[in-house]
C-alpha cells in the first residue's frame, strides 16, 4: 500500500494538515478549508480516498509518520484522539484515550524540530473537560488552572504536548471545545435518539449546566485560529448562552415537537450503567466565551432554539 493517496490536483495555496481529518470535525473543517481555497491532507491509518485531499499513512502507536507529509505545509490541525464517550472508561481505555491525543502530538513535534520545519501555526484540539467534571456557579474561563480528575487530566496533558511547539516559537492555539451539535455524528445524536419513541429523555438532576456549540461556530473558530495571525493560547469554544440540561431537554423538545419525560434517568442507574463516564453527562459548569468574542469573533448561532433548529430541521 502507498503511504500517500492523492484523488485530484492539488491547486497551490495555503497548506493545511489535519490528524483526524476523518472524523467529525475533521470532516466539516477540510470542507470550509477547501471551500475557502485552502490545499488540505490528511494524516490517516488508512490511505483511503478523501475527495480533494492528499491523505498520508502515519500510526503514532508505532512512531511512524511518513516524512513527505510535511513537504509544502504550512499549519497544523491536530484533532486526533479516542472518542472519549465510545467505550466505557476501564484502565486501559483511559491510557488509549490519553495516548491518543498526546503521543500523536509528541510525534508530530518530534518530526518537526528533526526536519527543522517552518510552521505558520500548531492548532490542537481540547475540551471544556481541561477545567474538571464539576457542576458549580463559577463561569470558568482560561485563566483557570484544569480539574484533577480523569478529564482534567487528559485535557492538561492534551495541551502541554502542544505547547511544545509554542515553546519552539511556533505560534499555538489550544481550543477547548464544548459539546459540538450535529444531526448525524454527535453527542446530540443520541440525546435525540429516545426521541424516535415519542419522548425526549432527562437525566440526573437537570440542574448540571451545558455548555455546547454548532459545528459550523466551531469550524469557523478553527478557520479564524488558521487565518489570525494575532491568536495565540487557550480559547473557548463555547456559544454565549448558558443552559442547564433541563432548559437543554425542553428546547429541544420544542424544536422536535415531542413531549418532555418527566421522571429524569436517576443518576444512580446512569453511574451503573456508564461507570466515571456519567460525568459527562452529569456534571456540567458555565464556560466563558469572553475572550474568543475579544479576539473578533462573532458566533452565528449564539441561542440554541435558533441552533437546534438549523441541525434538526435542516
Amino acid at each position: 500500500m502507498n503511504d500517500y493517496q492523492q484523488n485530484d490536483k492539488i491547486e497551490k495555496g495555503p497548506s493545511v494538515l489535519i490528524t483526524g481529518g476523518s472524523g467529525l470535525i475533521g470532516r466539516y473543517l477540510t470542507s470550509a478549508l477547501l471551500a475557502e481555497g485552502y490545499q488540505v491532507s490528511h494524516l490517516s491509518r488508512q490511505t483511503n480516498s478523501f475527495g480533494k485531499v492528499r491523505v498520508f499513512r502515519w500510526d503514532p502507536a508505532k512512531e511512524y509518520i511518513n516524512p513527505d507529509v510535511f513537504e509544502g505545509i504550512d499549519y497544523i490541525v491536530h484533532l486526533s484522539g479516542a472518542n472519549i464517550g465510545e467505550k466505557r472508561w476501564s484502565v486501559s481505555r483511559k491510557k488509549e484515550i490519553i495516548s491518543s491525543r498526546v503521543d500523536s502530538a509528541n510525534l508530530l513535534f518530534r518530526t518537526v524540530s528533526e526536519n527543522n520545519l517552518k510552521l505558520k501555526a500548531f492548532i490542537s484540539a481540547s475540551a471544556i473537560g481541561y477545567y474538571g467534571s464539576v457542576t458549580s456557579e463559577q463561569i470558568f474561563t482560561e485563566d483557570d488552572l484544569p480539574g484533577d480528575d480523569f478529564l482534567g487530566t487528559t485535557c492538561r496533558l492534551w495541551e502541554e504536548a502542544a505547547l511544545q511547539f509554542e515553546e519552539k516559537g511556533i505560534r499555538t492555539v489550544r481550543i477547548r471545545t464544548a459539546v459540538v451539535l450535529e444531526k448525524n455524528d454527535s453527542a446530540l445524536r443520541q440525546l435525540m435518539a429516545p426521541a424516535k419513541a415519542g419522548l425526549v429523555i432527562r437525566t440526573g438532576t437537570g440542574k448540571q449546566y451545558f455548555p455546547w456549540i454548532h459545528i459550523e461556530d466551531l469550524c469557523n473558530i478553527y478557520l479564524k485560529a488558521i487565518m489570525d495571525d494575532n491568536l495565540a493560547g487557550a480559547y473557548n469554544a463555547v456559544a454565549p448562552e448558558h443552559i442547564d440540561h433541563n432548559s437543554f431537554v425542553r428546547t429541544m423538545a420544542a424544536v422536535m415537537h415531542k413531549p418532555v419525560f418527566l421522571p429524569p434517568v436517576p443518576s444512580l442507574f446512569l453511574r451503573a450503567a456508564m461507570g466515571e463516564m456519567s460525568d459527562i453527562v452529569l456534571k456540567g459548569s458555565r464556560i466563558s466565551d469572553e475572550k474568543i468574542i475579544r479576539a473578533g469573533y462573532r458566533f452565528r448561532f449564539e441561542k440554541l432554539f435558533e441552533a437546534l433548529g438549523n441541525i434538526i430541521r435542516d
